[in-house]
């Protein structure tokens, strides 16, 4: 989970660009593991864990993540940590947003920093929150909460619930339509209907054939007109034999392949962000006919344009 975490929010932004061919955005957080000590130790798996900076070293965060710990939920743990919540504390005084995942809401909690404040917590820690910390308000049917003022307290559920934190402080500082492109690059979520649903399909870049380039320059602000691709050929100049060709060779698409892909990315892109009618969006992107579109996009999402909205819906409903 730990290294989870790290990779995930360390490298999304720069993966999606890398796998895309997209403009780097320089979105991305830089994550330091801390401790109390800057000694190498073992994770209760056995994972070796050498930190970046000890409490002392670590003057300030706009974040701090306490990971899962292996608790024994019958024992009492509130004099365990005074030294780490003494720096949670003053962290969270100093303005960090402070986040827990699954038994690290424990910590949080013997900190003192969830009293009176509704959180959740792994469900085998539930009678334990109840015998040692009845002043928190406990909410064990929930897999992320946040809350207190500005909601700089988040705490999550299991441990594999370290994936939807990371996809709430994806969209909490660079917004939901960059944690939907986390969640297909790392495949979260639900994956019993495959990796179709996921995929993005990659538009090439303009190539050095500047006939070509300037056919795909065209055909990026018009993929919904009407006869498209002949369209294309005819702005060419080229016989549409050798048109066909050297598009092909350019890009590695056929005309009609690379349009049908702007057309489905483009309707993805308004299935997850609107709630425009699925027929208003066959005709926003080109189609006439709603059945052959629906047809196209379940051959290349995997899903229906409903199904399809209703899983990414579900990704941004848990991130609000």
């Amino acid at each position: 989970m730990l290294y989870g975490l790290f990779e995930v929010l360390t490298t999304f932004a720069e993966s999606w660009s890398w796998l895309m061919a997209d403009e780097k955005t320089g979105a991305g957080f830089d994550v330091r593991i801390v401790a109390p000590h800057g000694d190498m130790f073992r994770c209760y798996g056995g994972a070796p864990v050498s930190p970046h900076a000890t409490l002392s070293q670590a003057a300030a965060a706009d974040v701090v993540i306490v990971t899962d710990l292996a608790l024994d939920p019958r024992q009492d743990h509130r004099q365990r940590w005074s030294d780490v919540g003494q720096w949670l504390r003053r962290m969270y005084d100093e303005g960090s947003l402070l986040c827990s995942v699954c038994s690290g809401s424990v910590l949080l909690a013997s900190a003192g920093l969830l009293d009176g404040c509704p959180a959740t917590t792994h469900w085998g820690y539930v009678d334990h929150f109840r015998c040692y910390f009845p002043k928190v308000a406990l909410k064990p049917d929930r897999i992320l909460l946040s809350a207190g003022p500005d909601s700089r307290i988040v705490t999550t559920g299991g441990m594999a619930a370290w994936e939807d934190l990371a996809l709430y402080l994806i969209a909490r500082y660079y917004g939901e339509a960059a944690a939907v492109k986390a969640a297909k690059l790392f495949l979260f979520g639900d994956r019993s209907e495959g990796q179709l649903l996921y995929a993005a399909r990659l538009i090439p870049k303009r190539t050095e054939d500047k006939t070509i380039a300037k056919v795909q320059a065209w055909v990026a602000e018009n993929y919904a007109s009407r006869n498209c691709v002949e369209r294309m050929a005819r702005l060419s100049g080229l016989s549409e034999r050798t048109f066909n060709r050297r598009f092909r060779k350019a890009t590695g698409f056929s005309a009609l392949e690379y349009v049908q892909t702007l057309r489905i990315e483009e309707a993805k892109q308004l299935l997850e962000s609107t709630s425009t009618a699925i027929d208003d969006i066959v005709c926003m992107v080109g189609y006439d006919d709603p059945a052959s579109f629906r047809r196209l996009f379940k051959r290349l999402a995997g899903v229906t344009p409903a199904r399809y909205r209703q899983r990414f819906r579900e990704i941004t409903r848990a991130l609000k």
